[in-house]
Formats: structure tokens, sequence, C-alpha cells
């Protein structure tokens, strides 16, 4: 049975989730991309108008014997507003979703478990959709690394930047 394992989450713009989930230890790839629709082999474009039914995601590939499902899902949930219905901040509509989309049972029964938890500790409903996972689509080569690739754009460095620096802090630095 192989280590490698794979997560796919969804919270608001997937810059900031890809930027974040590259700097995890045992994290072996993360690709951005396109997935929970309706529209195949959809385009940015058709994403951002709206009625494609897919969320921006990252595909994470992970070894699970160097970071677990369960932490990365404890991460997750610190990069975006859980409570938030299709939107992030400023980045609004179904694209936008708090999603988990769940590879195995196990992952279905560890979401559902952390988002019991979080909802214990707050008074605000979390709105994370949970689905099985689908059809992923990769999204353009330029959304890949896009932070990393473009830390001076407006974007990255007011919004991500900020995000990033706190993930690092509580979570990569952290990591034995």
């Amino acid at each position: 049975m192989t280590s490698i394992k794979k997560a796919t989450f969804g919270g608001g713009c997937f810059w900031c989730i890809d930027a974040a989930f590259r700097r995890v230890r045992g994290v072996t790839s993360v690709r951005s991309g396109y997935t929970g629709g309706h529209t195949p082999e959809p385009t940015y474009k058709a994403i951002c108008q709206g009625d494609s039914g897919h969320a921006e995601v990252v595909e994470v590939s992970f070894d699970s014997t160097m970071v677990n499902y369960d932490t990365l899902l404890a991460m997750f949930f610190t990069l975006h507003d859980p409570t938030q219905l299709n939107r992030q901040g400023n980045d609004i509509g179904t694209q936008y979703r708090s999603v988990i989309y769940y590879h195995d049972e196990y992952q279905h029964h560890a979401i559902s478990d952390t988002i019991t938890r979080i909802q214990q500790q707050i008074s605000a409903p979390i709105v994370t959709e949970v689905s099985e996972a689908q059809t992923f689509y990769a999204a353009e080569d330029y959304h890949q690394d896009y932070f990393n690739e473009n830390p001076n754009q407006g974007y990255c460095s007011m919004l991500i930047a900020p995000k990033i620096a706190k993930f690092e802090q509580r979570f990569v630095n952290n990591i034995d």
C-alpha cells in the first residue's frame, strides 16, 4: 500500500491554498484546478462566469508517513472562513465556496469529525460542502504556484502574503 495520498480542498481563490500547502513538509505536489461541476474541461474564464458548477480547488498529494490527513484538515480550516457561503472576502460566487472532496471513507469521517469539533468552538454555522471526489481538471499553467511566481502582484502581496506568513508561523515552522 502506497503512503502517497490525495486531498482536495476549496477555500476561495486557489492561489492562497496552493501557496500554503506547498510549504508543508510531506506534501509532494499541489495542483490548482477545478472540480465539482458539470462543465467538462472547464477554463478559468468559464469558472469566473459562475455557471460551470465547479469550485476552485487544490489537489494535494502527500506522504501520509510524514503528514497526516487530520493535520492537513486543521491547516485548511485556518486558511479560509468556513462560515461564508459561496465567497471568501471579496471573491464572491459558487466557484469560491468552502468545499472538501474526500477520496476515501477515512477522509469522509475525518472531515465530519473535524467540522463537528470546530463547530463547537464557533457560533456561526460552518457551511463547508463535503462531497466525494470527482474529476479534477488542472487549471491553466499560469495558475500553478501563482503566489511564488508573482509575489509582487497586488492580490498576492496584500492578501496572500500575510496569510502565508501567519500559516508558516503556526504550522510550517512548528512541525517536527
